[in-house]
């Protein structure tokens, strides 16, 4: 079975497989939204999940700067990514969404890397720190000023990270004690500066290599860990030269990129679930199409088959400068394991459903490292210990992670914390629940995969509306 993207923001109401319909108003997302889980008796059939927000994003940015039309194929509809967009149209960028078929594409006429102009009003990014980490970034080398913003939940994370070194190169960035909003003045010129992160950040690594497109000089950026290489494969595929070797990535400022077609694969971030509920729902044999495996995106997998999950990778082929496959995974005994180091920053969006699979698991699980998870959309290191605890597993949190000792799992109402990960994490969860479950505050889910639960029902795990 191959569903079409359903898109939540497009539509004034979604249906759930028992044709309740759930009112939303377009542009804006209900906190109140619940999803109302019931027992899987399998998971079976084929899917491709939402496409990467990843490498969305940066092809919104990098085609807005490139000259030339740059042509998307299964860009991601989510908020997160659709805000992207209605920045670069603030600043000039003409960005048209047609129709081929059943399918979107969106061709951005590209302005050049001098050709964005000062937006109106305050650039709003919502709920996505990549759009706000990679923009700034790229607007503090501009000869006009900006500010960005976004939601509550994103107005508390952290943007030292990013100041810092943006800092250092010579841009002028005014914020309230390092958290957005951000005001940005104007900059005749940056210069390029060689940085060397306190944080493991493919976000804080993109910032800077972004600035460093119209800076002086060499912008060199040497990673204490590897992280998503995204935005230097995507320099390359936009003709823009980087250096890369190891974990150090080097560009010089001045060159032009030049449009290009871009293919958006299949998130493994959105795969992640489907995965994990694969393997710890009895009978289950599910196919997910056209999966972006890239080497540095692929921790989860790793994760997985050294606790004993049957994940099968086939059709694997280069699309777009990025390694793609077929992921067949069929239902698999688990064990607990330890997960730290180069397994959580290459996992890193994917350790709250890892701790499902933990949490389903035979024996202990323990994960270090991982103390980048309170900084995300919300504090996932304690919303997810909080969570397995309601379904009455033993989840000790810890400072940088958890310890889990595998069980089975009660019915329970999760409190997401209006996290789109910790929502679909407990929605796997509640697949293999003793009864009913409930989700709250899931609405954000949007952001990142518009359609999660007509791919769920459809594969057959079973997720109502309230």
């Amino acid at each position: 079975m191959r569903a079409r993207p359903g898109h939540w923001l497009r539509r004034k109401e979604v249906q759930a497989n028992n044709g309740q319909r759930a009112q939303i108003r377009l542009g804006h997302l209900v906190s109140s939204l619940i999803f109302h889980t019931h027992p899987s008796k399998g998971l079976q059939g084929q899917l491709r999940v939402a496409s990467d927000k990843s490498i969305s994003h940066r092809s919104v940015i990098l085609g807005s700067i490139a000259n030339g039309k740059t042509r998307i194929e299964n860009l991601l509809e989510g908020e997160d990514v659709l805000a992207s967009i209605r920045a670069f149209r603030a600043m000039g960028v003409d960005i048209v969404r047609s129709m081929e078929g059943h399918d979107p594409i969106y061709t951005i006429d590209g302005v050049g890397l001098d050709g964005l102009r000062a937006p109106d009003q305050d650039l709003d990014l919502g709920n996505s720190g990549t759009a706000f980490r990679l923009i700034a970034g790229l607007l503090s080398s501009q000869q006009f000023a900006s500010t960005l913003t976004g939601d509550a939940s994103l107005s508390k994370r952290p943007m030292s990270r990013i100041i810092e070194p943006l800092t250092q190169m010579g841009a002028v960035i005014h914020s309230a004690g390092g958290k957005p909003p951000l005001s940005i003045e104007p900059c005749e010129r940056l210069s390029g500066i060689e940085f060397h992160p306190p944080v493991v950040s493919a976000q804080v690594k993109s910032s800077v290599l972004l600035a460093g497109l119209r800076a002086s000089g060499e912008t060199r950026f040497i990673e204490t860990a590897p992280t998503r290489d995204h935005t230097e494969t995507m320099l390359a595929g936009f003709g823009y030269p980087v250096m890369v070797s190891g974990t150090e990535i080097c560009l010089e400022g001045g060159h032009a990129l030049t449009a290009t077609h871009v293919q958006v694969p299949a998130d493994i971030s959105s795969a992640a679930f489907f995965m994990v509920a694969a393997l710890i729902v009895p009978d289950s044999r599910l196919r997910l199409n056209d999966v972006g495996i890239n080497p540095r995106r692929t921790g989860i997998l790793t994760i997985l088959r050294r606790m004993g999950a049957d994940i099968k990778i086939e059709n694997a082929r280069m699309q777009g400068g990025e390694e793609v496959a077929d992921l067949v995974i069929s239902s698999s005994e688990l064990a607990g394991c330890e997960i730290s180091g180069d397994d959580v920053a290459l996992a890193i969006d994917e350790i709250p459903v890892i701790c499902i699979a933990a949490a389903a698991a035979k024996g202990e699980t323990t994960i270090h490292g991982a103390e980048e998870l309170r900084v995300k959309e919300s504090d996932r290191i304690k919303a997810v210990a909080e969570g397995l605890q309601r379904l009455g597993i033993e989840a000790e949190e810890r400072m940088d992670g958890m310890r889990i000792q595998g069980g089975k799992f009660r019915p329970a109402e999760i409190d997401s914390h209006e996290d789109h990960r910790i929502a679909m994490a407990f929605s796997v969860a509640g697949a293999v629940a003793e009864g009913d479950a409930r989700i709250m505050k899931c609405s954000n889910v949007a952001t990142s995969f518009p359609n999660f639960i007509e791919l769920a029902n459809q594969a057959g795990m079973g997720i109502t509306l309230e």
